[in-house]
């Protein structure tokens, strides 16, 4: 009966230190959980622009104050920092509009969402051979970016100043020379990969110019012989996949860009004038 009885003593002993290395190996994992929950990183990458200069001055200073830790990346071209983000390679991007999103969500078959409006540099018409819209002649060449969303762009650029008429209710999308109507100038259309816009002003008598790509070429926006009268779908935007919609991180990217830290780095710099603002800002 004694024996028995010791025998039960140990089985009990036994099972109490096993349930209590259990519960210390899961107290530790949690102390693991919560110090990696503690650790915030951003990823997030720009195109050639003043976009980065935007983020790094005027946001990512708020955004540490909370503690990210931020990554960047460049790139040079509109699809791979599209396919980053769906892929979960970076969290987010800033180089596009919506407009210009759509077309790459359709074309990889992914499923990006703007998360918050930036200041935006608009698209303008540049020369080098001439001083003023009036000394437009026949047969002048005018370059154009070949994109569609962003061909649409200049074309309604040249239809403001009287140049061209286009088609009615053209699908951004599938934009193209023919939609235009008229020609009474017999202009000669060169359209190239809008980075090269700035390299054609060289040879051509116009050219239309994406205005990120006017400012990293140092090209003043107030040269324009005219800027686009550009409109919420050409603003560019915080790129980010769409089940990252509620995330926190998400969410104080957008609380950066609407602090006040950050209006007011954009509204005390000259470098940003002539841009188009976000409706938040005050």
């Amino acid at each position: 009966m004694k024996k028995k009885w010791i025998h039960s003593a140990l089985i009990i002993v036994a099972a109490a230190l096993f349930i209590a290395g259990c519960g210390n190996n899961k107290e530790a994992a949690g102390s693991g959980d919560a110090s990696s929950q503690d650790k915030k990183t951003l990823r997030i990458s720009f195109n050639p622009g003043p976009y980065s200069d935007q983020f790094k001055n005027g946001v990512a200073p708020y955004l540490e104050k909370k503690g990210y830790q931020i990554t960047y990346k460049e790139f040079t071209d509109g699809i791979q920092p599209n396919v980053a983000v769906a892929n979960g390679e970076i969290d987010a991007n800033v180089f596009q509009h919506s407009l210009y999103l759509q077309s790459i969500n359709v074309r990889e078959k992914i499923d990006l969402i703007g998360a918050v409006q930036v200041p935006t540099p608009p698209m303008g018409l540049y020369s080098k051979k001439h001083k003023s819209l009036d000394e437009v002649s026949d047969g002048n060449q005018v370059n154009l970016p070949n994109e569609p969303v962003n061909m649409l762009r200049a074309l309604n650029v040249l239809k403001d100043i009287g140049w061209i008429t286009l088609k009615d209710n053209i699908d951004p999308l599938q934009t193209s020379l023919s939609d235009i109507t008229s020609n009474p100038h017999n202009l000669k259309f060169i359209a190239t990969e809008p980075a090269q816009g700035p390299r054609a002003l060289e040879d051509v008598d116009y050219a239309a110019i994406q205005g990120n790509f006017a400012v990293s070429n140092n090209i003043k926006l107030t040269t324009a012989l005219q800027l686009e009268n550009m409109t919420d779908p050409f603003t560019n935007i915080v790129a980010i996949d769409s089940k990252n919609k509620d995330a926190q991180f998400v969410k104080d990217i957008v609380e950066g860009y609407h602090s006040d830290e950050f209006q007011k780095y954009i509204k005390s710099n000259p470098v940003y004038e002539g841009y188009k603002l976000p409706s938040y800002f005050k």
